[in-house]
């Protein structure tokens, strides 16, 4: 049946044809979509129309106006009719008389019907006072009658809008943030509200208000696509159910899917979800921008007045190589080169991670557009910007979506695409497969300091349902995939090995703990055999309490994480042999000799810089490039004398150096060549600039051995110019005893968050404490430091238990202070 037939019915039988027509055109199996919506709507003012022109007769100054979904054109098989009868006041009887002859036609077809009669002064008046109403006239479409009248009040409502947007603007973003607390969020419910939850298509309603207050406007790209796709959902549910409702529930999801064409309801679920995604992200995108405007418009007279006129510059402050902040959000330096930078994105999205700030759209695309793929393996600083990514904890979960919706987490890891946006028909479950990854690796930030790998934990929580999507077991898929991930992120063989265990055998401890035995020695053997080394347990027991966390309230209890426990204090035990000694010292190179001489005789520190480098991943059809670096190697001999530790370590974060590793021990000089020194080989990478020249760090570093450099004022003046950010709330620093690690030294461990200075924080208040240290090693993996401080007494010996537990315990006190 063609368009012009069903119109034709419509002319000829009045309701009952309007009746007919509209079930023909409904269930006409060739035409879906917008072109039904269109043709159910034109199909509708036609009826309509007809109604008013034989009820208005003589009538002049009134208009009959389509609102809210039906003004956009938009009718679903079952939506509500949002009528409004506007009227010049004249004539309020016959107009009521009027109303009666359209309304109970439709009463009388079942149709629901939202209707309205009021004047044009009438309608501004309720619009002010309930925003609803508002935001439904701003659709308004004229039907028919004067069409003056309905162009003048879509006039006024238009302007009305403009005038009072920065106050109905926030009233709005109120309404929309109840209305996701109470509906939750449409991307990862099983069983979603179309309309209501949080990227639904009330919230695609309100971006459209927001572009019409011309105060701000939503990100366009796939934001029609995915609201037509919810719309069309929205259709098929209506079909098949016969209601008019908005919920997809479970039992109605296959029937859906074979409406729309869909393989079944997981598709259609992903489909939903990601559209879903599409308008959270413009959303939260939107509303950011709303909020900078209005805060710019409240300064900006204030800071007029100050400045004596002109426009105020935006302040920009430095994060990180290319990366600064600006406005409250996280933008691109003015001479960042993704093109020539693969490593920039990871590395704004780590800054904005840490300082709890989102990354600008603007940036995320720029970077989406033009940034080099990374080159297999990644180079060392990538593989470290994504650990302290996927470290900072809860601002982890918004730049990670940033960087998701423009595409570049899929073309970081491409592996990822099968995860996403993957629905799980599991109770337990409350996210999507993937947003269940990263809410594992948030909580697994939370764990950093019960292991000495923090990396391998977070990379494991990252990876370890990555399985899934996949035929098979998803462990065992997961592991092969894990592998391949793993190495072309960049670790080695042997790490490489951890990570596939720890996904292989992600869910070994739960499993075992609560349906095995284990007073059997046999279960406990089983797990030590599949777990291999007290390292990958430490960390299989931190992935597992996180991976509970982060499925949902039902998956961990007091009780399982008891027996879990329980289970790794016995495989623990079956693992332990003799703990390891200090590590032999290693014979100095050449260099290391040569340095460790002159300064002996010279009686004054010595240093080396050189960059370290690794050759570039060769891309088919492309010249080779440069090396790609990895950072400086810094090499110091020092006279043996105290505080060498804390006056290395606050030079370095003077001048913006970032400790990556250190090693600080005794060397042993040459026959012949009398007094001691120290050796300190460390390597470090700036911040953001170039790196300082090697003559001023060893004149600093002199000035601050001798005392005349006040580093410690220097590093609290700088605090002090920079604001303070919300940044991330990390978890305590930890510092213990490990009684058994050495036989000739005490070893104290520090797990704590990365920070400027913080390595000088450690080796001064080591040093108050009176010790001695006979060497030092240094890790920082990501945004986490694991170090490891042998020391002594003044005598050479190893501390007595309680003198080390009070130096642990005032280290402790100091870093957390």
């Amino acid at each position: 049946m063609t368009s012009t037939d069903v119109h034709k019915d419509v002319e000829d039988s009045g309701p009952s044809g309007y009746a007919a027509a509209r079930l023909r055109l409904l269930q006409e199996g060739a035409r879906s979509g917008p072109p039904r919506r269109s043709a159910l709507s034109d199909l509708t003012d036609d009826w309509l129309s007809g109604l008013f022109t034989a009820g208005a007769e003589a009538l002049r100054g009134v208009s009959l106006i389509a609102v809210g979904g039906y003004g956009r054109g938009e009718l679903s098989p079952r939506s509500d009719l949002d009528l409004v009868l506007l009227h010049d006041g004249s004539d309020s009887g016959a107009v009521a008389a009027l109303a009666d002859r359209i309304w109970y036609p439709v009463w009388d077809l079942g149709l629901a019907l939202d209707h309205s009669v009021r004047t044009p002064a009438e309608a501004r008046k309720t619009a002010a006072e309930d925003l609803k109403v508002q935001l439904g006239l701003l659709d308004a479409r004229h039907i028919a009658g004067d069409l003056g009248l309905t162009a003048g009040l879509r006039t006024a409502v238009l302007a009305d809008w403009r005038n009072q947007a920065p106050k109905r603007l926030p009233e709005l973003q109120e309404l929309c943030a109840e209305r996701a607390e109470r509906q939750g969020e449409l991307q990862y419910l099983l069983e979603p509200d179309l309309k209501e939850a949080r990227g639904g298509l009330r919230d695609a309603t309100a971006l459209r208000a927001v572009a019409a207050s011309w105060l701000a406007d939503a990100p366009r790209e796939g934001l029609d696509d995915a609201r037509r796709r919810l719309l069309d959902v929205r259709d098929a549910l209506h079909l098949t159910t016969g209601r008019a409702t908005d919920r997809l529930a479970l039992q109605e999801q296959d029937q859906v899917a074979a409406e729309l064409g869909l393989l079944d309801a997981d598709t259609l679920l992903r489909q939903v979800y990601e559209a879903a995604r599409v308008i959270s992200y413009a959303s939260d995108v939107t509303w950011r921008e709303v909020g900078r405007v209005l805060r710019s418009r409240a300064v900006r007279p204030r800071l007029r007045a100050m400045l004596g006129g002109g426009k105020p510059v935006a302040e920009r402050s430095p994060l990180a190589e290319g990366v600064v902040e600006q406005d409250g959000e996280v933008v691109l330096a003015r001479a960042a080169r993704p093109d020539r930078d693969p490593v920039l994105p990871l590395r704004a999205a780590a800054a904005a991670a840490q300082a709890g700030l989102p990354l600008s759209l603007h940036a995320v695309r720029r970077m989406a557009a033009g940034v080099r793929p990374l080159p297999t393996p990644w180079p060392a600083e990538a593989r470290e910007q994504l650990v302290t990514l996927l470290g900072s904890g809860q601002p982890t979960i918004d730049v990670w979506e940033a960087l998701e919706a423009e595409g570049l987490i899929t073309q970081m890891l491409p592996d990822w695409e099968r995860v996403r946006c993957r629905p799980q028909r599991n109770a337990v479950h409350i996210w999507t497969v993937d947003r269940h990854l990263i809410e594992t690796a948030v909580r697994a930030s939370e764990f950093t300091r019960r292991v000495h790998r923090p990396d391998l934990l977070l990379v494991a929580a990252l990876l370890h349902d990555i399985g899934k999507g996949w035929p098979g077991d998803h462990s065992v898929a997961g592991e092969i995939i894990a592998k391949d991930v793993a190495a072309r992120i960049g670790f080695d063989r042997d790490d490489v090995a951890v990570l596939a265990a720890l996904v292989r055998h992600h869910l070994l401890l739960v499993d075992t703990a609560t349906r095995r035995d284990l007073e059997d020695p046999a279960t406990v053997r089983s797990v030590a055999d599949a777990v291999g080394s007290q390292g990958t347990l430490e960390l299989l027991h931190a992935l597992t309490e996180a991976d509970a966390l982060a499925t949902g309230p039902a998956a961990w209890s007091s009780w399982r994480g008891s027996l879990v426990a329980d289970l790794v204090k016995r495989v623990a035990a079956v693992l332990a042999g003799d703990d390891p000694d200090e590590p032999e010292a290693v014979a100095p190179t050449a260099e290391q000799e040569r340095l460790a001489i002159e300064a002996v005789a010279t009686g004054s520190p010595v240093l080396s810089l050189r960059a370290q480098t690794e050759p570039p991943a060769l891309t088919e059809g492309q010249p080779a490039g440069d090396p790609e670096p990895l950072g400086v190697e810094l090499l110091i001999a020092v006279p043996d004398q105290p505080r060498v530790l804390p006056a290395v370590a606050g030079v370095l974060a003077v001048h913006r150096l970032t400790v990556r590793t250190a090693e600080l021990r005794a060397l042993d000089l040459p026959d012949g060549v009398e007094g001691s020194v120290l050796l300190l080989n460390w390597r470090v990478a700036a911040q953001y600039g170039s790196l300082p020249q090697a003559a001023r760090l060893r004149a600093d570093l002199v000035r601050a051995l001798d005392g005349s450099l006040d580093v410690a004022g220097r590093l609290a003046e700088r605090d002090a110019a920079y604001p303070r950010r919300r940044g991330v709330v990390a978890p305590a620093a930890r510092v213990t005893v490990a009684s058994a690690a050495s036989r000739h030294a005490t070893v104290i461990e520090v797990r704590a968050q990365d920070a400027p200075g913080l390595l000088f924080r450690i080796g001064r208040a080591l040093e108050d404490a009176g010790v001695r240290m006979r060497s030092a090693h240094v890790s920082t993996l990501g945004a986490n430091a694991v170090d490891a401080f042998y020391v002594t007494d003044g005598k050479g010996a190893p501390l007595g238990a309680g003198e080390a537990a009070s130096v642990a315990r005032k280290l402790e006190e100091t870093l957390r202070g």
